[in-house]
């Protein structure tokens, strides 16, 4: 998902990239690890050395020296939790843009199967993770042999006990994972029908609503609901029984070593401090036990979070470095394009071959379901075909990076969308506000300089979500200043006029005029017979063949039953061929 064919770093190579500083963070771990003995190393002189001698001093001293080693451990601390935020912003920021290029790209490679696929939340949640505890749990874990070791040399007893009750803690939460794991990944999966389910009923709200379908996409949403808060709560049990369970062992364990060295003491066998200090020394080797436990969910998020953004950016990587190539300004060739939808392997379109020059004009037109829309889709590179090439300038669209592409195509879909933003900002297709002369000449080559500037901020309206403040031929027109702006050489336009009026027809009229006099090509999918004004040539589809192609005299003639001239045509669609219908 390159921009202007830079390679992106992958999440390994960012990961890679972190070493340094999470060796850092290791460093600081392992000083953090030894001042907190200090506890168990002053309880322990107070007991063997204070106590005894009732020296006030000793205790000052003891108690001094004890202050400001935690206030050292307090400040590393600090500066561990500050450096680990730095690494998950980082690895966000080295990764933000391929990972957003690869969400918009998602849907037209993975077809219905990317809606499962959440790279942005992904890396939200390995930022989230990098940023919080649960890397310190990573760094604090090696130190428990550490802990264990320092209480064998208090006495073999106590390290035998604090040992074996360690290895049964650390088991419960291999339990935990072995037995979470499958639960967790189904409430993953659950949650994101969830969130597709919610998605598209607000983006489909004018159907639901006239539809009365609320009701019953409510139930479907509870069902689905139902499912997730099952697998919550069977991963909620087994993390909180487990959880439960831990403590409960670590506090009776920790009693436990009181009472083995109360009964040392009482031997003659360790001296008071051993009590205190071992206890203290237990409950900090566990500690990064229970910490796993408090961070279980965010350690499994991490790791689901981990694989499916590695799969996806391997699966639909970055281009490697792509030369800059000529603006293309002599052919557009469809070398026996075969095409199907994304994420399937069954064509919809199949061996179209056709050669158009610059300066060229050609309509597609056919029935619906013919293959129509899946064809320029191909064309402007938004659907990759399954064989076949389609070149701009002898060159194939994959060699191009897809921001120097762009520059070259310009696209109106069926579905005009516009973003949130300016009308000059969606125009100039958020190049920013410095080319006030390239967005009033677009405006200009599609005739709609004037309806703009009788809105109520001119060029500067916002249109809202979607395009939201305008109606939906103020928003074609948009859309069509869209597709001319910068002058592209090939412009391509779905069903231009379906929300168009006489004024609308008039002005796509010149600007597919326009485009022929400058030199590029235009293809316009047609529906109504007004979309054909200023087309030279025609191609006719069928059953995602093509059917015929040539000249639009020719085409007419033999093909659809002609046109009456303008001054003749209806206000009514006049049918093309049979079933003719303006989708694919």
């Amino acid at each position: 998902m390159s921009s202007g064919g830079i390679r992106s770093p992958d999440l390994r190579g960012a990961l890679l990239d972190a070493v340094p500083a999470l060796v850092g963070v290791g460093v600081f771990s392992a000083v953090i690890n030894i001042l907190a003995l200090t506890g168990s190393v002053y309880m322990l002189q107070i007991y063997d050395r204070v106590l005894p001698s009732q020296s006030v001093p000793t205790l000052v001293g003891f108690t001094i020296g004890m202050l400001g080693l935690y206030a050292v451990y307090g400040l590393l601390d600090f500066v561990r939790l500050r450096l680990l935020v730095r690494i998950g912003n980082r690895l966000h920021k080295k990764l933000q843009q391929r990972v957003f290029g690869l969400s918009l790209s998602l849907p037209l490679i993975g077809g219905q199967d990317a809606n499962r696929i959440h790279p942005l939340r992904d890396l939200d949640q390995l930022r989230g993770f990098l940023s919080g505890l649960g890397p310190t749990v990573i760094f604090d874990a090696p130190w428990i042999p550490f802990y264990l070791l320092i209480i064998y040399f208090l006495h073999p007893a106590l390290g035998l006990l604090a040992t074996s009750g360690a290895i049964i803690v650390v088991l419960l939460t291999v339990i935990a994972e072995v037995l979470g794991r499958a639960s967790a990944a189904r409430a993953s999966e659950t949650m994101v029908s969830q969130r597709n389910l919610a998605d598209s009923g607000r983006r489909n709200a004018e159907v639901v609503r006239a539809m009365g379908l609320s009701g019953r996409l409510a139930r479907r949403w509870g069902e689905i609901n139902q499912a997730y808060l099952a697998h919550q709560e069977r991963l909620s049990d087994i993390v909180g029984a487990t959880g439960a369970l831990s403590r409960a062992l670590r506090m009776a364990l920790q009693s436990c070593v009181l009472g083995l060295g109360a009964y040392l003491v009482i031997g003659g066998e360790a001296s008071p401090g051993v009590i205190i200090a071992s206890s203290i020394l237990l409950g900090r080797s566990l500690a990064p036990v229970d910490a796993a436990l408090a961070n279980w969910r965010g350690f499994v998020a991490f790791r689901q979070s981990y694989s499916q953004l590695a799969a996806a950016l391997a699966a639909f990587g970055s281009q490697g470095e792509l030369m800059e190539l000529p603006r293309p300004q002599a052919m557009l060739a469809v070398e026996d394009v075969t095409i199907a939808p994304p994420g399937q392997q069954k064509p919809t379109v199949a061996n179209v071959s056709f050669n158009l020059s610059g300066g060229a004009g050609m309509a597609i037109v056919g029935p619906s379901g013919s293959g129509k829309t899946t064809l320029v889709r191909a064309l402007v590179g938004v659907w990759q075909p399954l064989r076949g090439t389609v070149r701009l300038d002898e060159a194939s669209l994959d060699q191009w990076g897809q921001e120097q592409l762009g520059a070259h195509i310009g696209y109106l879909p069926q579905d005009v969308e516009l973003f949130d933003g300016t009308v000059a900002d969606n125009i100039s297709r958020f190049g920013g506000k410095g080319d006030a002369k390239g967005v009033l000449a677009a405006a200009r080559a599609a005739g709609v300089d004037k309806m703009i500037m009788r809105l109520p901020n001119g060029f500067q309206t916002r249109v809202g979500e979607g395009g939201a403040a305008l109606s939906a031929g103020q928003r074609q027109l948009v859309g069509l200043a869209r597709a001319l702006y910068g002058d592209p050489f090939l412009v391509v336009l779905d069903e231009p006029n379906s929300n168009l009026d006489v004024d609308g027809d008039t002005a796509l009229a010149g600007a597919i005029l326009g485009v022929r006099r400058r030199g590029g090509i235009v293809i316009v999918v047609a529906h109504r017979p007004s979309a054909l004004t200023n087309i030279d040539k025609v191609l006719v589809m069928a059953n995602g063949t093509l059917h015929s192609f040539g000249s639009r005299e020719e085409v007419l003639a033999n093909v659809i039953r002609p046109f009456p001239s303008p001054a003749e045509r209806p206000a009514a669609v006049v049918p093309m061929h049979k079933g003719v219908s303006g989708h694919a």
